[in-house]
């Protein structure tokens, strides 16, 4: 059975791994079973699937202004979920691709 925890906050604003080592991201992902934050699978680092892998929290929400959709990691398909804790998403002024200012000038060329 898949632990949720409704009430464990998100890591921060940004993809938690990129934070630690400088990097940039994408998109944003939030684990629903212990908060973690990190980055889409688009992304250079795909550190959100990483956290599955290392952790096997299956369960992942989008922590994208205006996205609701949840990701089942160990099904392979979209899923569903209570609420979570606020925030729902990164901050509506973050860019994306971001954080400002770490994004190189050809990030396109950079993406999965």
């Amino acid at each position: 059975m898949t632990t949720i925890d409704p009430l464990a906050p998100p890591s921060g604003t940004g993809c938690a791994d990129c934070d630690a080592t400088g990097g940039w991201w994408l998109h944003l992902r939030r684990c629903a079973t212990c908060g973690h934050v990190g980055c889409c699978d688009s992304s250079p680092s795909q550190h959100a699937t990483a956290h599955w892998r290392e952790r096997g929290h299956p369960l992942v929400r989008s922590f994208e202004p205006g996205e609701d959709w949840w990701w089942d990691y160990d099904a392979g398909e979209y899923a569903e979920g209570p609420e979570l804790v606020p925030p729902a998403s990164r901050p509506v002024d973050q860019p994306s691709p971001g954080p400002d200012g770490r994004v190189p000038a050809d990030w396109r060329r950079h993406l999965h």
